[in-house]
């Protein structure tokens, strides 16, 4: 191409080369392919058709193979390769290929707690009685720490017959009969110390032991939390997938993972991962990757996120997903901040430094402005990382008006920091110095007591153990809905505690995630919060109840755990009620004896797609709403200005007493006419399916945030509770999913 001469056309030609530079910018995409081809997976075989795709889009079959960086195979088809946006336009009009989406990164979602859910008892006097050495949880996370004491083998015998896995050994990584195996996936040059299974940032250790962590006595974060740490599922086998690299996780390698996990033999995947909250099935990776697992029997448990508590955030909504949000338990952690006239201030932050409980001088960040750097007052009052003067705040205490300024005290040698909540905070976080979080009036009250003193002062002390009398509530972090993406399946499906929670740690990771400084402390325990953490509590429950009913589907499974979950407190979540914790707060114990169970199969999700529009391989040529789905939960959406009306079917399977009457009680509020038919269902024998049929009605209604009740089927000691939600949504907000139903089968 000739440049030309004249300014125009010296601007079209600088744009056409920027397009250019654009088209032919390669990146990471993901191909999918739907189903394997047949049952006898040939990675030679895999591979020379991945190859033989790509050779269209480029010149050689050695550059072909050299773009090629994941060939999916074991248990569905699909590849990952290094593409620019004109190659993947082409290879996405290929008649096998089924979608092609970019390699993005998902976020990780980051000991009392199952005494608090009446997990109680030793795992040998559970009843049933519980062992559970025969289950697989395949962790997907950082990695681990295998020396850590949570995951000794002490007592396990070999792993299970099932187990076709295997355990990368790389950096003296060493597997045992509680980690069985160990993969570790890499499709970006990541900088990490240690480019194996091992774990470098805490996480996913952290994940591992609340799931199925070995009992360790005297467990302890600098003195806090003090007593036996254990999981949910000690006996249970570990199956490591490393997919996350400095806390991000990326779409090929997950699909890898996936794609190895299933094919392994693991029993349940657990995912503390959230992301592609925007995405449709077919260009969602997560959605794509698990409904192949329960095809194949394996549930898979996620993180609903941690971008509360604004309503529709949530994420991981497909139905076939168990979504877990993040509420408390009955302890909490809090910081006394004590001023120099005497006033105390309960600050929600875990301050493990300041143990004789020192009190330092106390400055305003606007009055520590850093000028010589061009800093104002307005920049150092939120204590941006070089805004301070450190020769004004070194050995002070800084009041910062940004809940991040404590990277720039700690820069400018500061002593601590006092700074506001998040919005809606309530719980405590992980610092790498004395930091006192407290309310925006609280920060107002310090402010005033600075500028009326001579010399403030403050001691933020040692943290301190309450009883939270309102547990259990929901996190202000987890993610809420409704289900933005199909709003008959209600999400999250249930909560679980997530609130500053004792697990395992990594000892070369930080324990405090500080943003813009290192924490060099070393602990072999660390107590977080997230739905990254709720979510292996319930993974550990789902392996009590697959451990003592083992032909149970993913669907029975997560029946069972939903149906019987606590009812949440609506008065403390007003605006938002199942929208923050589904079905309510799991309970493992009377999950493994739910009485009825909603059952689903892989055909059944297969005709949830076909029933949210027509397209190929469906009958139906007008767009109905996947009411029908048997899910645990009735969820309506119903337009602006227009009346309350839904019709439901739903069929429960007998999984308890062989002869058994059950009754119906229906609990909704005044607005709402709910009817169910029959109101009674009569049972003579374990595995009998019965249908009954729902329906809801109401007035015209435009702007109800929720309306929210219950259907209970009750018999004896079972009691079955399903939640119905009716909320409102502008009728531009319709969705239909175009996912291709045939590629599904």
């Amino acid at each position: 191409m000739t440049k030309p001469e004249s300014p125009f056309f010296t601007l079209l030609f600088t744009i056409s080369l920027l397009m250019h530079a654009q088209s032919s910018y390669k990146q990471m995409y993901i191909v999918y392919m739907g189903e394997k081809n047949n049952n006898n997976w040939d990675e030679f075989s895999t591979q020379s058709l991945h190859h033989s795709m790509l050779l269209e889009v480029h010149e050689s079959i050695d550059a072909a193979k050299e773009s090629l960086i994941y060939s999916y195979g074991r248990s569905f088809n699909g590849f990952a390769a290094m593409l620019s946006e004109e190659e993947a336009a082409i290879i996405s009009d290929m008649e096998e290929v089924v979608s092609v989406f970019p390699n993005l990164g998902l976020e990780l979602q980051t000991t009392r707690s199952w005494d608090f859910m009446g997990f109680t008892d030793d795992a040998s006097k559970l009843t049933p009685p519980f062992d559970g050495r025969n289950i697989i949880i395949g962790m997907f996370d950082t990695g681990i720490w295998p020396e850590s004491e949570s995951f000794n083998d002490e007592g396990l015998g070999p792993p299970p017959k099932k187990w076709r896995g295997k355990c990368q050994t790389e950096h003296n990584f060493t597997c045992n009969n509680k980690i069985i195996g160990a993969r570790y996936y890499q499709s970006f040059g990541l900088e990490e110390q240690f480019k194996s299974a091992r774990d470098e940032s805490g996480h996913g250790s952290h994940a591992a032991s609340v799931a199925a962590g070995r009992e360790v006595v005297g467990a302890n974060y600098f003195g806090l939390a003090k007593g036996t740490a254990k999981g949910g599922a000690p006996n249970a086998r570990i199956a490591v997938y490393k997919v996350c690299w400095n806390m991000a996780c990326y779409a090929a390698d997950i699909l890898a993972a996936f794609d190895d996990a299933i094919a392994d033999g693991v029993d349940i995947i657990s995912a503390s991962f959230a992301g592609y909250l925007q995405s449709r099935f077919l260009f969602n990776p997560v959605a794509i990757r698990s409904f192949h697992a329960v095809k194949n029997g394996i549930l898979t448990i996620a993180a609903a996120g941690n971008q509360g508590p604004q309503r529709g955030g949530l994420a991981n909504h497909p139905p076939w997903i168990l979504t877990v949000a993040a509420s408390t338990i009955y302890r909490k952690f809090v910081t006394p901040l004590v001023l120099g006239n005497g006033d105390v201030t309960t600050a929600n932050s875990i301050n493990t430094y300041n143990v004789k409980n020192i009190s330092y001088p106390l400055i305003l960040g606007g009055d520590a402005t850093n000028f010589s750097a061009n800093y104002i007052p307005r920049e150092s009052s939120l204590c941006f990382p070089g805004s301070l003067n450190s020769e004004k705040v070194k050995g002070k205490i800084v009041l910062c008006e940004n809940s991040e300024g404590g990277a720039g005290v700690q820069m400018a040698t500061g002593a601590g920091v006092i700074a506001p909540n998040r919005p809606q905070q309530n719980y405590a976080e992980n610092y790498l110095f004395q930091t006192a979080s407290i309310s925006n009036k609280e920060i107002s009250k310090v402010s005033q007591y600075i500028k009326s003193s001579n010399k403030p002062k403050a001691n933020i002390m040692f943290s301190e153990t309450m009883e939270d009398k309102d547990a259990p509530y929901v996190a202000s972090f987890s993610s809420r809905g409704p289900n933005i993406f199909n709003h008959d399946i209600l999400k999250p499906d249930l909560c679980a505690p997530g609130v500053n929670i004792l697990g395992a740690w990594s000892p070369i990771a930080s324990p405090s995630m500080f943003i813009g400084t290192e924490d060099f402390r070393s602990v072999e325990y660390n107590i977080i919060s997230g739905t990254s953490v709720s979510c292996p509590h319930v993974t550990g429950a789902a392996a009590y109840v697959k451990a003592t009913h083992p032909t149970w589907s993913p669907a029975a499974i997560k029946s069972a755990l939903m149906t019987t979950a606590n009812p949440m407190d609506p008065k403390m979540h007003e605006y938002e009620k199942e929208f923050a914790y589904g079905s309510g707060h799991v309970k493992p114990l009377y999950a493994v004896d739910p009485g009825l169970v909603f059952n689903a199969t892989k055909e059944d999700y297969s005709d949830f797609f076909c029933k949210e529009g027509p397209r190929n391989g469906c009958k139906s040529t007008k767009a109905l709403k996947p009411w029908d789905l048997n899910y645990p939960s009735l969820s309506l959406a119903v337009k602006d200005g227009n009346a309350i009306k839904g019709n439901f079917v739903r069929a429960v399977t007998n999984v308890g007493m062989p002869k058994s009457t059950y009754d119906v009680i229906i609990d909704v509020p005044r607005i709402l006419k709910v009817k169910v038919e029959p109101s009674t269902l009569a049972f003579s024998k374990v595995g009998e399916e019965k249908f009954f049929f729902v329906e809801v009605t109401g007035p015209k209604i435009s702007q109800v945030p929720i309306i929210s009740g219950s259907i209970t089927w009750v018999h004896l000691n079972h009691i079955v509770r399903i939640p119905i939600v009716v909320y409102t949504i502008l009728p531009c907000m319709e969705f239909r999913n175009s996912s291709l139903n045939q590629h599904l089968n």
